[in-house]
């Protein structure tokens, strides 16, 4: 919940909005990743089919994947055949993949550690995500 709420206030960023099957719309799209702004320079990875870009990569959807990763990582967690990085649903089990393979055990300090760190390589994002998450675990929305 922490991971949703930054990087795209769980699919309204930008106006978007989530319909009832839990696609995103319009879709979120983030900035070029050109090595600018603090971001990796990424060179397209996916001929621009899942970010609209075919020179730099760009992430996806309301968990923010970049197309490398979606490819490797994405599944279809709301069962109509598609792992789509736009679907809220779909988008979110793909998290907790990547998260639970990258961390390791997640329930040590460690394990979440590592996981939020191989989402984003920034502490201060691994703060930002931390302190909302644990805003959820006490029933309070931040």
């Amino acid at each position: 919940a922490g991971i949703g709420n930054v990087e795209s206030s769980h699919g309204r960023f930008g106006g978007a909005s989530l319909g009832p099957d839990g696609s995103v719309s319009p879709p979120i799209r983030g900035v070029p990743l050109d090595g600018t702004r603090g971001n990796a320079e990424i060179r397209d990875t996916d001929g621009g089919r899942l970010d609209g870009d075919p020179v730099l990569d760009r992430a996806v959807g309301p968990m923010q994947f970049i197309p490398e990763t979606w490819e490797r990582w994405g599944v279809d967690a709301n069962g109509d055949g598609i792992a789509d990085p736009d679907n809220i649903d779909d988008a979110a089990l793909t998290a907790g993949r990547y998260l639970c393979d990258r961390g390791g055990d997640l329930t040590t300090a460690e394990g979440w550690t590592n996981a939020l760190m191989a989402y984003n390589r920034s502490t201060e994002y691994l703060m930002l995500v931390r302190d909302r998450a644990a805003a959820y675990g006490v029933g309070v929305r931040p």
